[in-house]
């Protein structure tokens, strides 16, 4: 390969990237959320990782998250916005590292695609304000085949006998 072409297709696959950035971009920006608060209200209400993850698309280290080991009967709401969004019904030990989930509650979540590592993957995030809480894959068990990978600390546990 010569010198010319390797820098024409290298300006062609940034272009490529840098179209497929600027369509996620408008995907996102198009959504709205019925929970809205300004880059300073969140990062008051939120710790700086759960403002990281909810706010940023940032991801947690694998097998931090204290939710991971949560056992007994409840409900997980976003942090940001306390909307129910996953029950513990649901919940499986996944082995990746991160709270993992076969399905949602019906209407709490919401999905877009992501290209951040330039291949296709669908984000998943709060239905209610927007919040990124992870990725779903097609590994899970039954019976959906999905895989709900969280962030621990995009969420708050609720156990059953609290729930008002």
């Amino acid at each position: 390969m010569n010198r010319r072409r390797f820098l024409l297709s290298g300006s062609l696959a940034a272009l490529a990237l840098g179209s497929v950035g600027a369509l996620w971009r408008d995907e996102a920006e198009a959504e709205t959320f019925s929970v809205t608060f300004t880059e300073r209200e969140w990062r008051a209400r939120l710790s700086q990782d759960a403002f990281a993850v909810l706010r940023q698309e940032a991801t947690e280290r694998p097998f931090t998250s204290p939710l991971l080991n949560v056992h007994e009967t409840g409900l997980f709401h976003c942090a940001g916005c306390d909307n129910a969004v996953y029950s513990t019904e649901a919940k499986y030990d996944s082995g990746t590292g991160w709270p993992s989930f076969w399905d949602a509650i019906d209407g709490s979540i919401g999905t877009k695609t992501d290209y951040v590592l330039v291949y296709p993957r669908t984000e998943v995030h709060c239905a209610q304000c927007g919040g990124h809480f992870g990725h779903i894959f097609d590994d899970g068990p039954p019976p959906t085949g999905k895989r709900h990978c969280l962030n621990g600390v995009a969420l708050r546990f609720q156990p059953s006998d609290t729930q008002s």
